[in-house]
């Protein structure tokens, strides 16, 4: 079932979009299950990776089953989502897979509280009432949570390891929300602790990016860390695209964006995709999903981009090579 380049261009280019597809040539049968997709951000980017398959397989489905994808897009659709979800649910899907955060999974339970949930989160979905604890989540939801926002202090170690002259960071905030504003007080704590400043800038859309980085020029910070939300997720590209055109050493909690030209990240060994394509499995077995314990990380993973320290004039520690899980040269 694995979703090809050419789909993911194709689903790009639409932004707001509801679309579907077959995953094999028994998607054409009733009584093949369907898998709904509920998202935010560029769907390059959020979609679920080939690892979705592998779990799906490894819990006896292989490619037979249909899936339904609704997307909220990128900016200012967010409030979509419930309409999305209730869509989802018109279509008597049979699971609802959610990702780009906690909203997703809101929608979703708001709307049925009959069809299984599977969500794939960054921040803790007891403290959003998702679930009612992390080992007995109950009722009709279950999922994987990286914990990504709550890694702010290690982040900025790193980065002053990188830039050890720093005594400013910039921090991109998304759109206000809980979840924004969890990761916000962290790192204003975390920065506190080890002496630096930060300067907090809020992105609204797309357009706010080039505005951001003009301040964060002007107030010559020397780093830069952002925050898990669905506008800076769905826009790493750019981030990473404007941090490089204006000298501005930057970390994420992703290995895929230092891999295409990215400074460094360090974030959970995240399997959530995979992990979610097994719960959806073991659902469509016949499971109860409030049987099954929210999935939480247990490695974390540090990747550094060599060539992007070197435009920069970074010297990498050697602490740090030896301590990277990724170094891509």
């Amino acid at each position: 079932m694995a979703i090809n380049i050419r789909r993911r261009e194709f689903i790009a280019t639409l932004g707001s979009t509801v679309v579907a597809w077959p995953l094999a040539a028994h998607a054409q049968q009733p009584a093949v299950p369907v898998i709904g997709f509920l998202f935010v951000g560029s769907p390059p980017n959020i979609l679920p990776p080939p690892g979705f398959s592998q779990g799906l397989k490894e819990a006896g489905y292989g490619e037979n089953v249909a899936i339904e994808v609704r997307s909220a897009g990128g900016d200012n659709q967010i409030d979509r989502l419930r309409e999305l979800a209730a869509d989802l649910v018109r279509h008597q899907v049979s699971v609802i897979v959610t990702a780009g955060g906690a909203m997703p999974a809101l929608a979703a339970k708001a709307v049925t509280s009959t069809i299984p949930i599977v969500f794939t989160m960054g921040p803790d979905p007891v403290k959003y009432g998702l679930v009612a604890s992390l080992s007995r989540p109950g009722g009709n939801i279950t999922g994987v949570t990286n914990l990504n926002h709550d890694l702010a202090g290690k982040r900025l170690d790193l980065l002053r390891q990188l830039v050890p002259q720093m005594t400013m960071v910039g921090y991109l905030a998304g759109v206000p929300g809980l979840a924004v504003e969890d990761q916000k007080s962290e790192i204003v704590e975390a920065t506190r602790a080890l002496g630096l400043q930060v300067i907090v800038l809020e992105v609204r859309s797309e357009r706010d990016f080039e505005a951001a980085f003009a301040t964060l020029v002007e107030r010559r910070v020397g780093a830069l860390t952002l925050s898990a939300s669905p506008l800076t997720l769905s826009h790493l590209d750019a981030v990473s695209a404007l941090a490089a055109r204006h000298s501005i050493p930057a970390i994420y909690g992703d290995p895929w964006i230092v891999r295409r030209g990215g400074l460094i990240s360090y974030g959970a060994d995240f399997l959530g995709a995979r992990q979610a394509g097994a719960y959806v499995g073991r659902i469509l077995k016949g499971e109860k999903p409030g049987d099954l314990p929210v999935v939480q990380p247990t490695k974390f993973r540090l990747a550094i981009n060599l060539k992007t320290a070197n435009a920069l004039g970074l010297t990498v520690p050697q602490s740090l090579l030896v301590a990277a899980d990724e170094v891509i040269e």
